[in-house]
């Protein structure tokens, strides 16, 4: 296990209701390092994972509007997301670009009763130690 993954894994352990934090290369759309608590998540499915988060940020539908909207404003408009959080079923789903490293995006996942203020405080709270150990 790399230091990064050390990283995620005590984040997950010391928290109820978080069952899955990743770093992933919105570039390559790889994964950097992971942690989670589900049986289930084989190498390809977290692989399959990574890469539709990195395209809800950076993907071609994502480009295309920017693209529109850099010729109507006069201005280059390029990532212009920087953070979401999206609920499925009975998961929430907190997605953010580390600012530092604006190619690299966390993702910390969680049941529903995970409040979403504590979803973002533990992004914001374990970003920059996460950011050291990303190259």
């Amino acid at each position: 296990m790399t230091k990064l993954d050390d990283i995620l894994q005590s984040v997950i352990a010391d928290m109820d209701g978080v069952f899955g934090y990743a770093v992933i290369d919105m570039n390559s759309r790889q994964l950097l390092g992971v942690a989670h608590k589900v049986d289930f998540l084989t190498p390809s499915y977290l692989e399959a994972l990574a890469a539709a988060a990195a395209e809800m940020l950076r993907g071609k539908p994502v480009r295309a509007v920017e693209s529109l909207l850099s010729a109507k404003l006069g201005k280059t408009i390029s990532n212009s997301i920087n953070d979401i959080c999206i609920n499925a079923g009975d998961t929430r789903h907190f997605m953010a670009v580390i600012p530092e490293k604006p190619d690299l995006l966390l993702v910390l996942s969680t049941d529903k009763n995970t409040s979403v203020a504590m979803g973002w405080i533990t992004i914001q709270r374990n970003m920059g130690l996460i950011t050291e150990h990303c190259a």
